[in-house]
């Protein structure tokens, strides 16, 4: 479970082919509190850590003392298929969020690290102070957004403005734009999706109630 609440950021290292899977190694300021087998999220994409890597790149064991600098992880085929991490390059930034420990605060909101879909940047307009950014995305999903409500792109828990049918937009203040991914998007950039639980159980509902 995470709050889509941004710790960090991640810098693809390496990307190393292991039949249809990927295995990622990010470079990142929290690594050395990382353990093996723990979740992250990656662009809002749950994977699990599977090793670490001191100071010179060597394998440890992963315990809080030791020295790790950079991690590993691996993607499979599906994954890959259904959100954006098949096209990260080298020296390109995700987003991280360890999950939320059971005393933690909800300071974002319910984020599974369960992708639904890409969507695509289609405009980015500096507003002196903040941005607003619009997304489009495939409608045939009958996935939805409500205004003021709460959508996660690319890991980031924010509000929805301007909601349509097939798209939204976010309004993204300095700190969010300096201290995620959001500066290196671009128009055509392709970013990861997971919408509201609660609004998706409640469309099921409603589904079967037609």
């Amino acid at each position: 479970m995470f709050t889509g609440i941004v710790e960090s950021m991640g810098h693809l290292i390496d990307i190393q082919p292991d039949g249809t899977n990927l295995t990622f190694t990010f470079e990142s300021d929290i690594a050395h509190e990382l353990k093996i087998d723990q979740s992250l999220s990656h662009n809002g994409v749950c994977l699990t850590v599977v090793a670490l890597l001191n100071a010179e790149y060597e394998s440890i064991k992963g315990t809080n003392g030791d020295t790790a600098v950079r991690y590993k992880v691996t993607a499979i085929d599906e994954t890959l298929k259904k959100t954006n991490l098949g096209k990260l390059a080298i020296g390109n930034k995700v987003n991280l969020e360890r999950c939320m420990p059971a005393n933690g605060r909800f300071d974002g909101h319910i984020v599974q690290g369960h992708v639904d879909q890409t969507g695509i940047c289609t405009a980015l307009e500096d507003q002196n102070g903040s941005w607003l950014i619009s997304f489009e995305y495939d409608a045939a999903t009958n996935n939805i957004t409500v205004e003021k409500g709460s959508i996660c792109v690319n890991g980031v828990s924010l509000t929805v403005v301007n909601s349509k049918d097939n798209g939204f937009s976010v309004a993204i203040i300095p700190y969010t734009w300096e201290h995620t991914n959001f500066h290196q998007l671009a128009v055509g950039s392709t970013i990861n999706l997971e919408f509201d639980i609660l609004g998706k159980y409640m469309q099921r509902i409603m589904q079967r109630k037609q």
